[in-house]
């Protein structure tokens, strides 16, 4: 424990900025779960005042999420960070009342509900276009607004398989493997951060209007695999699962030390092999016929890479990492979570941050991702409890008096 609370402190403590970009950007994000609330928080990061709202009785299924410590849901604590909370039912009239309401002035609405569920609560995107016509709707769903799928339920893990991501990950002759996070997700909520800003520069530096935005969690990881369709359509290859080996790259593989602990690197250019070449002492390899260029190295790929494996083979994580780092070889160490709390890169960079929370005391974090010279972002607090910023925005901001505040509560509409 001593260990862990040195490693805690030494991270710093966040600095609120008072010059983030998006301030005066106001979102409401009607999502729920991981893909537009992390597309929200990217946001929120950078100064936009967002609002999140959650169902009065289930919250977000994100608080329903592991880790929970306590009863305290650690994912919401980040997912949810910089965002003001309000309870509202979207889905009872009086709650569809109150988001007209409350829509008025903003910026962006962002839902990831299945489509059609705003429109069969009255606020699609009719509605909303009629209240106020500046205003963006970024929609994320599993597959779309249209098309024979776009009813279907959908989250990471399906898009991930649908887009073909999965069944690039694991051994050629094992079955498929799920990257055993939300990635699929996370990607579609970096889409749809990237999307506000470029409908938000549309609008107000070009004249524009609000518009929708259609984005669909399968299409938002299909974009990463940059050259699979251009290379089936041109050349008919699929491609396959290859392991750890990079199918275009040689050598390329996940190495184990002597100490049982693993590195991987991939000689992606031929300086960085020729480099490696010489730190592991085989210079001669770099004038073989077999290993002269990549191509040749990728058809020898097995040979190049069991001669690179043994050498790591035989020497432990340090040793290798102080010889790679002599040679300037590209290469990492596998982290797991204890190896990034202690490594110097991520404390040189403040790659976390030490958060006051009124629940944790106090908790880290990752820093905001990437850093602006000038108008920086901040992590200024953690995810908040269920309704905390009801009577703020309801009374404070939409002049609803606190008698009606209760009445509402007590209907279950807040």
């Amino acid at each position: 424990m001593a260990d862990y609370i040195k490693e805690h402190y030494n991270f710093p403590l966040t600095q609120k900025s008072e010059n983030k970009p998006l301030k005066g950007v106001r979102v409401i994000d009607a999502g729920n779960m991981v893909a537009a609330p992390f597309a929200t928080v990217l946001l929120a990061d950078f100064g936009a005042d967002v609002i999140k709202i959650e169902h009065p009785k289930y919250g977000d299924g994100q608080r329903k999420l592991e880790p929970i410590m306590n009863g305290i849901p650690l994912w919401w604590k980040s997912v949810a960070r910089n965002k003001r909370c309000v309870t509202l039912d979207l889905g009872k009239p009086e709650g569809a009342e109150i988001f007209k309401q409350l829509i008025r002035n903003q910026d962006v609405i962002v839902e990831n509900y299945r489509p059609g569920t705003f429109e069969k609560w009255g606020i699609g995107y009719d509605v909303i276009r009629a209240i106020d016509p500046k205003i963006i709707l970024l929609r994320i769903s599993g597959f779309g607004q249209t098309g024979p799928y776009k009813n279907r339920a959908g989250f990471g893990r399906v898009a991930e398989a649908m887009s073909g991501l999965t069944n690039l990950i694991g051994e050629p002759d094992g079955p498929p493997m799920s990257p055993g996070y939300p990635l699929g997700d996370l990607i579609a909520g970096i889409f749809g951060s990237l999307s506000v800003m470029m409908a938000l520069y549309h609008r107000d530096l070009r004249g524009g209007e609000g518009q929708v935005i259609d984005l669909a969690l399968y299409e938002a990881v299909f974009r990463f695999l940059d050259f699979d369709p251009i290379q089936y359509d041109q050349m008919k290859t699929v491609h396959r699962r290859t392991g750890n080996r990079v199918a275009y790259v040689a050598p390329s593989s996940m190495f184990k030390t002597k100490d049982g602990k693993y590195l991987t690197l991939a000689a992606s250019t031929q300086s960085v092999w020729l480099r490696l070449a010489k730190a592991i002492d085989r210079g001669e390899l770099t004038t073989d016929p077999k290993f002269l260029d990549n191509p040749a190295r990728v058809e020898n790929s097995a040979e190049i890479n069991g001669i690179v494996g043994e050498w790591i083979e035989r020497h432990t994580r340090d040793q290798v990492i102080e010889h790679f780092d002599k040679f300037e070889v590209a290469y990492s160490s596998v982290f797991d979570m204890e190896d990034a709390f202690r490594d110097v890169q991520y404390r040189a960079r403040e790659a976390m941050v030490r958060v006051p929370d009124p629940d944790l005391g106090e908790a880290i974090v990752q820093n905001v991702v990437p850093r602006f010279s000038a108008t920086p972002g901040s992590v200024d607090f953690l995810g908040a409890a269920m309704g905390t910023h009801n009577e703020e925005i309801y009374c404070g901001e939409l002049g609803m008096s606190k008698e009606r505040l209760k009445q509402l509560k007590d209907a279950g509409v807040i």
